[in-house]
């Protein structure tokens, strides 16, 4: 059982003890600085990384790429810049799981939060493409390639950070908050761009008002940097920090969670394959689709996903802790199933051209989306030891993106512009949905299971196998 995932029992009884932290008044107001800390940077760096992803939609075609031949070969071009990030995330995630399981989850994360703001400031510099020509796109996808390493480290940490400190059986709920953290830095995001959209003309906008939404990411990342130095590791990590400098413990990295928990790694890809491609066609994809295929106006539809991110907010915190009284796997599984159908219904429905509509049916897709995403972390966190926890978490969300919520919009719009039909993008997610469901129904139910024990089968295997 070496190389197996965790053999935890079907489910821990509700009587489990919190061994990992109590429910005295002292440890919530410590889990409530966690969350805050972890939260806090996270909003930042998914503000930014989202930032573009908006931008992506709506401003790079225009301004920092060449002219194309039609009005999808822009954007798709810009969601291939966009790609660039998802590409850099495994790297980061190998680096930053690597120093995060030797170093600490809080050093890590003060870097990461550091490299994404700097990424983004200097991406809202950018001179137009009729002014430095190639440079432009080239620079740009420089950028992004930085603020992918640096996101791909950001979410193993975040998560960490909140499921090693809480307690056993309500890790889903707490964890969920920096999940929570995506929505609310989406949320910026858009609001920022639908201020700058509906306030200026539309020449000023793509002159520079754009250009302000990714500078005002350094006043936030400051702050973010600065709450996250208030913070410590979680005892259960010092402790397995201790045993690897004591030559108690083996090795730490991605190798070694590659060749002890290679089950951990696969399940983690395929539970993260369906969320990951529905999210982005559901908050990208939408935007073309609404925008260039529909023709509705740029600031109906970022009030539409502006809104959608704030019931997407509330629904992940809400789930997080559904995840806790019920189970990960029946929570997950009816997510698979829901978000696979998603897109046989919502692009009809956006069809109707009416913005009500539109938001409903983004608001549902998000919601779909939440029963997968809020438990994640809670999921990942009891796959793997602590001293290769972050690798493992990080390697399995990481590595999925690449195949999945990178080549998502790109391929819908691809679709898109060579049949002009969205019935190749419903099939897209309809298979995928198929594809986490496998995932899900393989994987072991761990709610309620205590992280020390985790690691204490981790010992005694290495143990045994040594």
């Amino acid at each position: 059982m070496a190389s197996g995932q965790n053999t935890a029992p079907d489910r821990a009884t509700a009587s489990t003890p919190d061994r990992t932290t109590g429910d005295s008044g002292s440890d919530r107001s410590l889990l409530t600085r966690i969350v805050s800390a972890s939260m806090a940077g996270t909003v930042v760096e998914w503000y930014d990384f989202f930032l573009y992803a908006t931008a992506a939609a709506l401003v790079f075609d225009k301004v920092l790429m060449p002219a194309m031949g039609n009005q999808y070969d822009g954007i798709i071009a810009a969601f291939v810049t966009y790609a660039i990030g998802f590409l850099a995330r495994p790297l980061g995630g190998v680096i930053f799981g690597h120093l995060g399981d030797r170093l600490g989850r809080k050093h890590t994360l003060q870097i990461t939060i550091m490299m994404i703001g700097a990424a983004t400031v200097l991406m809202g510099c950018l001179p137009s493409y009729a002014s430095i020509g190639l440079a432009a796109p080239a620079l740009l996808v420089l950028l992004r390639f930085v603020q992918g390493i640096a996101l791909g480290g950001e979410w193993g940490g975040a998560v960490l950070l909140v499921a090693e400190h809480a307690p056993d059986r309500t890790r889903a709920g707490w964890a969920a908050w920096p999940q929570a953290a995506v929505p609310v830095g989406n949320l910026l995001a858009t609001a920022v761009l639908w201020v700058m959209s509906t306030t200026l003309s539309d020449a000023a906008f793509l002159s520079w008002g754009w250009r302000v939404a990714f500078w005002l990411s350094a006043v936030v990342v400051l702050v973010g940097y600065w709450i996250r130095t208030t913070i410590t590791d979680a005892p259960i990590f010092e402790e397995a920090k201790a045993e690897l400098e004591e030559g108690k413990a083996q090795g730490v990295g991605v190798t070694e969670v590659v060749r002890r928990y290679p089950r951990g790694v696969l399940t983690g890809m395929g539970l993260r394959f369906a969320e990951n491609i529905m999210y982005y066609l559901v908050v990208s994809f939408s935007i073309v689709y609404l925008g260039t295929g529909l023709g509705m106006d740029t600031a109906s539809i970022l009030g539409v996903i502006a809104i959608a991110h704030a019931f997407h907010f509330v629904v992940i915190l809400v789930v997080g802790r559904l995840a806790d009284r019920v189970g990960r796997k029946p929570v997950y599984l009816a997510g698979a199933i829901l978000g696979g159908t998603w897109g046989l219904w919502a692009f009809p429905a956006f069809g109707t051209r009416s913005t009500v509509v539109a938001l409903v049916v983004i608001m549902v897709g998000l919601l779909f989306h939440a029963l997968m995403y809020a438990g994640q972390p809670a999921i990942m966190a009891e796959m793997f030891p602590t001293r290769m926890r972050y690798s493992g978490v990080s390697i399995s969300y990481q590595v999925t993106s690449i195949v999945a919520g990178s080549l998502a919009p790109i391929l819908a719009t691809t679709w898109l512009k060579t049949t002009g039909s969205w019935w190749p993008t419903a099939v897209y997610l309809l298979v995928a949905g198929a594809i986490t469901t496998v995932a899900v129904l393989s994987m072991r139910e761990t709610r309620g299971i205590s992280l020390r024990d985790v690691d204490a089968r981790d010992r005694a295997t290495a143990g045994a196998a040594a």
